[in-house]
């Protein structure tokens, strides 16, 4: 097992990417803090690990907030007495609109969820992954980074932008430490992120573009799993890519290639 006496902290491990890349760990041998903001989402995501012969527990937490991550993240130490691992997955899609409809408010909330989000997962992680080393993998998305057609994502796309020159900044500050920071840009995955955003007036804003039959070259259209995000993840979090640091990885299919 690749990680075999390694802790991991995995947000929004309620769901999707999360859930499944702390189910792979937990295989893989690595004992996990599970945060997220729903009790019967995480709840159920901590049981299927320990059925499993697995290790996990529940962390609630909305990682906006700096006081509910600093205890979630000591929950962990409390716990186990380490932190060698960070999947800072969690994050919405917030509200997606053309920009004179986008309200300040929809612009923080997805600023402090996403950015800040990350930035309070990884600032507090840090002291404890000093101790040993360790690995940071922060999800991005192909949105800000090679795709600009989803019209009104503008808030989101600005912070997914934005933490890959954060992955790049502190992937420098902490390789002395022998910390690795990375950074993972998905295109469309089977999960359930587009339930939760809210598209408004978007369709007089659009520029009108026909793509080829199949928007992901490499399976005809197909979106990719949970499971094989997860499977980068892991490869990311192992001695496998012990190596690497401070690098963005796109895993769309080439779905980004074609919308860029």
């Amino acid at each position: 097992m690749q990680l075999t006496g390694k802790v991991a902290l995995v947000t929004g491990a309620g769901s999707g990417i999360a859930k499944a890349t702390a189910k792979l760990f937990a295989k893989e041998g690595a004992k996990i803090g599970a945060l997220g903001r729903s009790q019967d989402e995480l709840e159920e995501t901590v049981t299927e690990i320990n059925n499993n012969n697995g290790e996990a527990i529940p962390l609630i937490a909305d990682i906006s907030q700096p006081e509910e991550m600093q205890q979630a993240i000591q929950a962990i130490i409390d716990k186990w007495g380490r932190l060698d691992i960070v999947f800072a997955n969690a994050g919405i899609n917030g509200v997606w609109a053309p920009i004179e409809e986008l309200t300040p408010e929809d612009w923080d909330k997805t600023i402090n969820v996403n950015l800040k989000g990350t930035f309070l997962t990884v600032k507090y992680a840090v002291p404890y992954l000093k101790k040993q080393g360790g690995s940071v993998i922060i999800t991005s998305s192909i949105n800000g980074t090679r795709t600009f057609s989803n019209t009104g994502a503008t808030a989101y796309s600005c912070t997914k932008a934005a933490q890959v020159a954060f992955t790049k900044m502190i992937a420098l500050e902490l390789a002395k430490h022998r910390i690795r920071v990375n950074v993972i840009c998905p295109g469309a995955i089977e999960t359930n992120i587009d339930q939760n955003t809210d598209r408004r007036d978007l369709e007089h804003a659009q520029e009108p573009v026909e793509f080829p039959e199949g928007e992901i070259p490499l399976t005809d259209g197909k979106p990719g799993t949970s499971e094989q995000v997860a499977q980068l993840v892991l490869f990311l979090s192992s001695d496998a890519s012990s190596h690497i640091t401070g690098t963005e990885v796109w895993i769309d299919g080439g779905e980004s290639l074609l919308k860029a």
